[in-house]
């Protein structure tokens, strides 16, 4: 998780040899985490259904350690996807439909915190808020951050509070 923090830090102006290492260090970690989260899911659904004892206190951990995880992890997705240097960009983020005057901000352009609040209102809502997936790729991400989210808050939560009860 450190060195996820570390690329998170970094953030690339211009396309180098070491900018390209770190891209493709970058991409590989988040795939990485993105199949061990979602292979922790596989788990805690198995045993959701296989009947293992388990607490609703393990349950509602395992929950909310895989939501959590799923936000940090598609805000690094996203952020990652749309800092490729293409001209051709991800997301339409609010601030860049209006000018500069009513912002504050001139030449705005995202930074991590604006992906990092996309995953927490896609995750949360299930849908985009106030930024729009321009791209397939942002749209088959985004589907899967709520896919994900959805099974972990209505499936493990429902019945890790059912457990409690």
């Amino acid at each position: 998780m450190l060195l996820l923090f570390a690329l998170t830090i970094i953030t690339p102006r211009e396309r180098t040899a070491i900018m390209n290492v770190r891209r493709t260090l970058a991409i590989f970690l988040i795939a990485l985490i993105s199949i061990v989260n979602i292979a922790s899911l596989v788990i805690v659904l198995h045993a959701l259904f296989a009947g293992s004892h388990i607490t609703g206190r393990e349950l509602i951990v395992a929950s909310v350690t895989i939501y959590l995880t799923n936000i940090i992890m598609f805000g690094l997705w996203y952020w990652e996807l749309d800092n490729d240097f293409q001209d051709e960009q991800d997301f339409m983020f609010p601030q860049m439909t209006v000018a500069s005057e009513v912002t504050g901000q001139p030449k705005w352009s995202p930074a991590f915190f604006d992906y990092l609040y996309v995953s927490i209102t896609n995750g949360s809502a299930f849908s985009p808020t106030d930024t729009m997936p321009l791209t397939h790729r942002a749209k088959l991400l985004m589907s899967s951050q709520s896919m994900v989210s959805l099974v972990t808050v209505v499936l493990v939560t429902a019945r890790a509070v059912n457990i409690l009860a």
